[in-house]
């Protein structure tokens, strides 16, 4: 366990109790309940997060996990070689991907946050986080990672069902990549880009349901920026959409009660819609789900690899027909 006397120490508290929640820690202190979490990530990436929150609460859009300051006046304490954060702890349920009322709430949220977040520039010695630009780069990356991992299991002695799965499932979901590539290369990404670049705004990264938390007033609270970064809005948007989707069967009722009430609140442009087709083509499910697989990123067990990817295959015609429907409604080609 960590040192509790350094945490005190540090952060110029007193802790009553401490349990592990959900891959963080709750704490009881003298100033009441807070949010202990390990951060595996460098401090200059931390200070960047950090100057990201404190930019939204300063221009009205305050409802984050805030982080408390340390007795040195940083947002974080170094106990041993790890680095820790402590925010308040948010009372709350987590956002119902099931409830239209809440998918239109934590729509409106986003577009809300996405408007204070207009303007950050990032602290001094903090560490950029950008993907502005860098699309093309990566969907030719990992389309051509659809290979290397293939040719990986093609010199298996023994297979997995995993193994056979994507062999199985492989070429479909490279095409779909390709197809990605093709739009967001016909399409204005490059302008928005510049233009993103110059409001100087950035995107949550990871804007799904227990990010998203709803207290007994329904006001929603967003936590856990750790991927927060400078990034066009619509990647933010697809991410969201494709969370709520994968549970509804692809429904494009869902996606059009989404974009509506984004809409309400900060209208999409007509060439970002090109952009958000691109993002929902792009196979980056399927991606993560072989690349955790094949290069060891997560220890979870072959059985729960192959159900996922089991999933993805059986989705593949509702997921087809939205994409056909995605394309009509909103008037894109391929």
């Amino acid at each position: 366990m960590m040192r509790e006397f350094e945490l005190e120490r540090q952060f110029n508290i007193e802790i009553e109790s401490i349990k592990p929640n959900k891959g963080v820690y709750l704490l009881k202190t003298n100033k009441g309940i807070k949010c202990l979490k390990k951060i595996n990530y460098g401090t200059q990436k931390l200070l960047f997060v950090y100057g990201a929150k404190e930019h939204l609460i300063q221009n009205g859009f305050p409802r984050v996990d805030r982080y408390c300051l340390n007795i040195d006046g940083n947002p974080y304490a170094l106990v041993n070689e790890d680095i820790y954060t402590l925010s308040e702890w948010i009372e709350g349920r987590e956002c119902d991907f099931y409830s239209k009322e809440d998918l239109v709430i934590a729509a409106k949220n986003l577009a809300l946050m996405h408007i204070a977040s207009k303007g950050f520039d990032p602290p001094e010695n903090s560490k950029l986080k950008s993907d502005l630009g860098r699309w093309p780069h990566l969907m030719d990356k990992r389309i051509k990672s659809f290979e290397k991992m293939r040719d990986m299991v093609r010199k298996k002695n023994n297979k997995t069902n995993f193994d056979m799965n994507y062999i199985k499932t492989v070429d479909f979901y490279k095409n779909l990549g390709k197809r990605a590539m093709k739009v967001l290369d016909n399409s204005d990404y490059m302008e928005l880009c510049i233009i993103a670049d110059e409001e100087k705004g950035f995107c949550h990264h990871d804007y799904t349901y227990h990010n998203i938390i709803m207290d007994s007033e329904n006001n929603v609270h967003v936590i856990d920026f750790d991927y927060c970064k400078k990034e066009i809005r619509v990647y933010d948007l697809s991410l969201f959409l494709i969370k709520v989707l994968k549970r509804m069967d692809w429904n494009i009722e869902y996606a059009e009660l989404i974009i509506n009430a984004y809409n309400e609140i900060c209208p999409l442009k007509e060439n970002e819609y090109r952009v958000l087709y691109a993002f929902l083509l792009f196979p980056q499910r399927y991606w993560r789900l072989a690349n955790r697989y094949y290069y060891n990123e997560v220890n979870w067990a072959q059985t729960t690899f192959n159900n996922k990817i089991e999933e993805l295959y059986l989705e593949q015609e509702k997921y087809i027909n939205f994409i056909e429907e995605f394309k009509k409604l909103y008037e894109q080609k391929d």
